[in-house]
């Protein structure tokens, strides 16, 4: 069997999976796969690899004193180093290596819901990161770290951030739970996973870059390549 028909099998036993466990929306499903295809293929933005040299003359900067990276707001994230000591890992033995630290509360992940017809509906972004294979990647409603919430920045406050702050007026936030990140490459990070369910009767204002859509074609989602981003893949793991 080759390539393409083992990717064919896993296609329609994906479809069949699917289609015995979720409800399917076919027309839902296309106009999303088609909105975020569209979102990728004419995304501006242009990412360009330089050297580290070239970052660390403005905001940026190296300390002399430790050798560490860091803003020169002392906010969004550090790069250290650690001296990791244990014999549980292939080696056999302990290495040094560089980490991110962003400290261990470092962001907030979060979706809108809203409930139709016994259907869960989130609201999701076409979000654009520097790092994003593919540049823009649905992603949750709110995806931001505590510095941008606190506009370390200089810019402005996280659109729908206030319906995820502590006694919102704006929903009811039926889970809210810190989950650690990949430890190969952040330090004792966490994120605030959480979802929010708003009132049907609560109309947002809401741009092109974002839709409500359906918790079923979100998950039909996953079987394509390269779409949700990993914040959105943890949160599906909640329904």
């Amino acid at each position: 069997m080759n390539i393409k028909e083992s990717k064919d099998n896993n296609i329609k036993l994906a479809n069949i999976i699917i289609k015995q466990h979720l409800f399917v929306n076919d027309e839902e499903y296309d106009s999303i796969l088609s909105w975020i295809l569209n979102k990728q293929e004419n995304c501006l933005a242009q990412v360009n690899p330089i050297d580290l040299n070239d970052v660390l003359n403005g905001d940026w900067f190296q300390s002399k004193k430790t050798g560490n990276i860091e803003h020169k707001t002392g906010e969004f994230f550090k790069i250290i180093g650690v001296d990791v000591k244990t014999d549980l890992r292939e080696s056999g033995k302990g290495w040094k290596q560089p980490m991110i630290d962003q400290g261990t509360e470092s962001s907030v992940a979060g979706f809108l819901c809203k409930i139709e017809n016994q259907n869960i509906y989130c609201l999701v972004e076409a979000k654009f990161e520097p790092g994003n294979y593919g540049k823009v990647l649905i992603s949750p409603s709110l995806q931001v770290t505590y510095s941008n919430l606190l506009q370390a920045h200089g810019g402005r406050k996280p659109r729908f951030s206030d319906f995820f702050e502590n006694n919102s007026k704006f929903g009811n936030c039926v889970y809210s739970q810190w989950l650690p990140e990949d430890g190969g490459r952040f330090y004792l990070k966490r994120v605030k996973y959480m979802i929010v369910i708003i009132n049907n009767e609560l109309q947002l204002d809401i741009d092109d870059n974002f839709r409500w859509v359906s918790v079923n074609t979100l998950k039909r989602l996953l079987y394509v390549d390269n779409l949700l981003n990993p914040h959105v893949r943890s949160l599906l793991a909640l329904f």
